[in-house]
């Protein structure tokens, strides 16, 4: 047996005839097929908090893009692998996942991969390639039980056990949650009681942040909520217009 890395810098075991073949993370399964991607040099922002704690903003470039994720290079933040961290294109903004991160010692090094947790909604100003679907399997965003809208309805978060709120408005939202805009996000696990301003009708639910992005926001999941608000909720989201993915 001998040591080798794969592409992302992972050390790995494999015999001297054969080594196990790297994963690709952009060129996803979607059905037997691989999601195609765009190789593309453009700037970006992004920021978030390190694996030391350390909150970070830095300028970077993308390597390739695709509906459902980037690979980006010349990072100097170390973050943790599924940690949530904004990015800015142009005044455009996205939260995603990092999925990978180049170790040292490595052609990686410098190099993130992030998977885009909202990719109904519209971030490049540049064409992208259509996916390609032979009908077997769906991306796990697809299997979202409920679709999210883009929309600007301002909201007051309530923590729990604290009665002055904390005004925001949200950037998109759908009957399973939304995605409150914040500079401070709360803590990750945080019981909160949001109320949504739908029309001239206030709205209210409990719900729990799933993920917060520093400078940027947090997301909520609706944990309970009547039902006539419910269906009130479901009414206003029909009107409006899913952004195509």
């Amino acid at each position: 047996m001998i040591t080798a890395h794969d592409d992302f810098g992972h050390r790995v075991l494999c015999s001297r005839i054969t080594c196990p073949r790297p994963p690709d993370i952009f060129g996803r399964i979607m059905g037997k097929r691989r999601e195609p991607r765009k190789d593309i040099r453009v700037p970006v922002r992004i920021f978030g908090t390190d694996n030391a704690g350390q909150i970070f903003s830095e300028k970077v470039f993308t390597v390739n893009v695709s509906r459902h994720g980037a690979e980006l290079s010349g990072v100097r933040a170390q973050p943790h692998v599924d940690e949530i961290i904004g990015l800015t294109y142009g005044q455009i903004k996205g939260h995603f996942r990092v999925k990978w991160v180049g170790e040292p010692g490595t052609a990686r090094l410098g190099h993130i991969g992030l998977l885009n947790l909202s990719p109904e909604k519209p971030l490049w100003d540049f064409p992208l390639p259509g996916p390609m679907v032979d009908g077997t399997a769906r991306d796990a965003h697809d299997r979202r039980a409920y679709p999210r809208m883009k929309c600007a309805n301002s909201v007051e978060v309530y923590p729990t056990r604290d009665s002055t709120p904390i005004r925001a408005r949200v950037g998109d939202m759908g009957l399973g949650g939304c995605f409150v805009e914040m500079p401070n996000p709360l803590p990750k696990g945080t019981e909160i009681r949001i109320a949504i301003w739908v029309k001239e009708t206030k709205l209210w639910a409990k719900g729990r942040v799933i993920h917060g992005v520093p400078g940027y926001g947090i997301g909520i999941e609706f944990t309970e909520m009547s039902e006539p608000e419910r269906a009130q909720l479901k009414r206003f989201l029909d009107s409006l217009v899913r952004i195509p993915t």
